[in-house]
């Protein structure tokens, strides 16, 4: 009698069992005993990455970042997403661009474009960014963006290469005694056209100055002024202004004690009307 009452037992554990494994789906397996495909992933619906900038220049509280895909097979097309951010001050930046998949035309290729401005410098892409189609990224986008010279940079290093060049142009020297201050005077002409001109200027116990003058057309373009206790001191401070063709000043620079800053623009219209004094005296009012 026990043994029926176990055999009873054991067939009804048995089918509880079967219960039990039967409504449960991750054990289910087919037919030849394998374990059923996982559903395939859906189409990309972003793009993230980072974002870092060379030459360790510190952007200002008032930059803007723009970063979007671009389908550059469509030229003109609208970006697939956009996003911009303002301001943009620590870096690396991670980005993540939203969009929608049924925009993605998958035989077309896509790059990250990124800018980031900050005042009058621009800061651009050496390298593009391939994202989403063509077997690209669309996850860890390293996007580098490198400093371009600003038009003040650019006008800085033109006028150092005109002064490297004044060695070759035709020199011509003048002075002139002033009740409180001597000046002596270099006029370099490439041309027949006055290109440069240095002048010194001795004031007695209230210093001393020497200025570097670059004209084009005859109009001043870059002024270059260093001040000193004396002749044979190092410049307490040096003043440089640069002018366009429409005139503006693009070039204002002021250094002192190790500093740089913008030059006081009254300061930088002095100095442009110094470089048309001295055109003015060491030409005979010729003005070349």
């Amino acid at each position: 009698m026990r043994s029926v009452v176990w055999s009873l037992m054991t067939v009804a554990a048995v089918a509880l069992a079967g219960c039990n494994n039967s409504s449960n789906p991750s054990s289910s397996t087919g037919a030849d005993g394998s374990q059923p495909a996982a559903a395939p992933a859906g189409p990309a619906n972003s793009i993230t990455g980072t974002v870092t900038l060379r030459g360790g220049i510190t952007p200002s509280a008032q930059d803007k970042l723009d970063i979007s895909v671009i389908d550059v097979t469509a030229q003109g097309s609208a970006p697939l997403a956009t996003k911009t951010v303002a301001p943009a001050t620590t870096f690396p930046m991670t980005f993540e661009l939203d969009f929608n998949p049924a925009n993605v035309a998958s035989n077309d290729l896509y790059i990250v474009q990124a800018t980031l401005v900050d005042g009058d410098r621009h800061y651009n892409m050496p390298l593009q960014a391939p994202v989403l189609t063509k077997g690209n990224p669309t996850t860890n986008v390293a996007v580098e963006l490198a400093p371009e010279q600003t038009p003040g940079e650019k006008m800085l290093n033109a006028f150092q290469g005109v002064q490297k060049q004044i060695g070759g142009m035709k020199r011509t020297a003048g002075t002139k005694l002033e009740p409180n201050a001597s000046r002596a005077w270099q006029v370099f002409r490439d041309g027949g056209q006055v290109k440069f001109i240095r002048e010194l200027v001795d004031y007695g116990d209230k210093g001393f100055t020497s200025t570097d003058y670059a004209y084009q057309d005859g109009k001043p373009w870059v002024v270059q002024q260093q001040k000193k206790s004396s002749q044979g001191a190092k410049p307490s401070s040096v003043d440089t202004a640069g002018w366009g063709d429409d005139g503006s000043l693009v070039l204002k620079t002021h250094e002192a004690g190790g500093n740089s800053s913008p030059l006081d623009d009254n300061d930088a219209s002095n100095l442009q009307q110094q470089a048309k004094d001295i055109l003015n005296m060491a030409t005979g009012g010729k003005g070349k």
